[in-house]
Parts: structure tokens; sequence; C-alpha cells
């Protein structure tokens, strides 16, 4: 179904949906019914055709920062993007079809993805002040110090397009980049931070659902999420609003280059992110797309563009 004004992405609604925005936070609060109004473009896809029988062995970006075997995935829990067919692959030539250390199979539609230009264009406190040329974007948000400035400043390979900060909390604004003079990346502000203000919190988190639900370019938001630390609610708290919301979404798992030591209680990313996973199984009928990434080893840099690339082109088509 296609939207009023410009096309938009939708993945899928919730399998269950428990979950609801309050004025200054993402809680378990006012439980609502699933959304029925599917308002879809480009959903889950279903699950494939093919028998899922041993889990599909997924390389990951950068293997000498990591001391285990790939990351394993079962055919149930991938991505196939829309005009995408795998059932006449076997798991062996499938596994070179996916983004490394993701969930994302490769399409006709990831051309284009390399960033040879990125500028600064504005920052602004209500949607209807972003920029009105109709080019689609990408939206990083995510909890205060996830490293969103740091994840958009090696995807465009610029150490201060995005300005880092050691205190949380720093973007307060919807801050549009230009890439390539043809798309947008979009940083939001990061939600979460307990130091800051009540009043700015409860704006942040006004303009920021204002724009998830009305932004008509909005393509899709990349959540990120510390795959260094063990599952946070308020993280699984938004994913989930997200879902319910029809919002599209891809879920990025930072810092994956930290190794955190078994005799310290410490967990490593793979086993967070499959814990976070497994908590969210519930909330959708089908499997986000995710990637892991660090901003440190690049890992997971090529693997974004690749998949921005594919959302963006079939959404510019339709």
């Amino acid at each position: 179904m296609i939207l009023a004004q410009l096309p938009r992405f939708h993945f899928s609604v919730f399998a269950k949906s428990p979950f609801s925005l309050s004025s200054s936070h993402f809680n378990f609060i006012n439980p609502k019914p699933p959304v029925t109004a599917v308002r879809t473009l480009f959903q889950f896809a279903p699950k494939s055709s093919l028998a899922a029988v041993e889990p599909i062995p997924l390389p990951v970006s950068d293997a000498s920062d990591l001391d285990d075997a790939p990351v394993e995935i079962s055919l149930d829990k991938l991505f196939i993007p829309p005009e995408t067919d795998i059932s006449g692959d076997n798991p062996a030539s499938l596994t070179t079809r996916i983004l490394k250390g993701s969930n994302i199979v490769l399409s006709k539609y990831a051309r284009d993805a390399q960033v040879v230009q990125a500028d600064y264009v504005k920052s602004s406190v209500r949607t209807e002040d972003c920029p009105a040329d109709g080019l689609p974007e990408f939206a990083l948000v995510g909890r205060s110090n996830v490293g969103k400035s740091s994840l958009l400043n090696s995807l465009v390979r610029r150490k201060r397009l995005a300005l880092t900060s050691k205190k949380p909390g720093k973007t307060q604004c919807i801050n549009h980049f230009r890439i390539n003079d043809n798309w947008y990346l979009v940083d939001l502000p990061g939600y979460g931070f307990a130091s800051a203000p009540h009043e700015l919190k409860l704006d942040w988190n006004k303009f920021t659902k204002d724009y998830f639900l009305n932004r008509s370019t909005l393509v899709s938001v990349f959540l990120l999420v510390d795959a260094s630390i063990p599952p946070k609610q308020i993280d699984l708290d938004y994913a989930s609003w997200l879902g319910q919301n029809q919002v599209p979404m891809t879920m990025v798992f930072t810092k994956c280059d930290k190794r955190k030591k078994k005799k310290n209680g410490g967990k490593k990313p793979e086993e967070n992110i499959k814990e976070f996973q497994d908590l969210i199984q519930g909330f959708f009928e089908t499997t986000p797309p995710w990637i892991m990434t660090s901003s440190v080893t690049n890992q997971g840099r090529d693997e974004i563009l690749l998949h921005m690339a594919q959302l963006r082109n079939y959404w510019l088509k339709h």
C-alpha cells in the first residue's frame, strides 16, 4: 500500500505489542492492541521455502578481531528484501549472498553504496523544519553513549562530521547530513541519559516521536544497541515501540570489538546479541534486519552502506 505523498518502507507489525510511549520515556505502561492498519511497502519477508535444517555460518567483517567461530543463523531468521528469490540457493551459495556479521540477504538493489561526499545541512527541533527536498533518509538513534556519532563518522570516513563527546546527550536536535547530494543520514538525540534535564528529555522524545511517525521521506530507522553489555530494558522498549507503530527498523549492534573476559563475568558481544534477539523474538512476527559493527575496527561499515543502498534504491523505484 502506498502512503500519501512519498513511499515509505514498513517492515512488520508486532506479534505482541504490550508497550507504549509515555510522555517522557519508553516503558511498560498503558498496553495497546496491535496496530491493525498495516502501512506496508517493505515487510519482513515470509519464511523461506527452503528446508531449515542446519544453521548457516555467517562470516563476520573482521574475523581477525574475533576468537570464536562465525555467527550462525537459521534460514527463518534471515531478512530477505523484496524481489529477492533464494528458493534456488543451497546453504553454501546462500552464505555468499548474506552480508557479513548480519542476517541480511543482498538484493539486486545493493548498488551505489559508497560515500563520496558528506555535508552537514541543518539541525531542527521540529519535523516540519527538516529539509523539504524529498530526498530519502536514514535515521540513527540509540541510547546515549552507544557510539552513534562515532558510527556516523565511520560511515562517511570523516572524524568530526558528527561531533563526538565524552559527555553523553550532546545531540539535542534532528541533525541532517546530505550524502552524495542524493540522500541523508540523520543523527537523532540519544535517549536514556539520566543527567539530562527533565524538560529536555520530554522535548527530545516529543519531537523524535513526531519525526518517526510523520516524516514521509524516512526510509528506515537504524536502532543502535551496545553489544558489549547485556540487553538494556530501555533498548527493548524502544525497539518494541518502533515495531508497534510500524516504523521500519534495522538493529545495529555497536562495540562488537570489545571482548570482555569470562572470568570477570563479562559476556562476548555475540552472546549479548543473541540474548537481545531472544528477548525481542516475541515482539515481532519475523526477525528484523540486524548488523554487527565496531567504529574502532570499521566492522560492519560496508555492510551498513550496502543495506542502506538496497533499501534506498528500492524505495526510490517504488
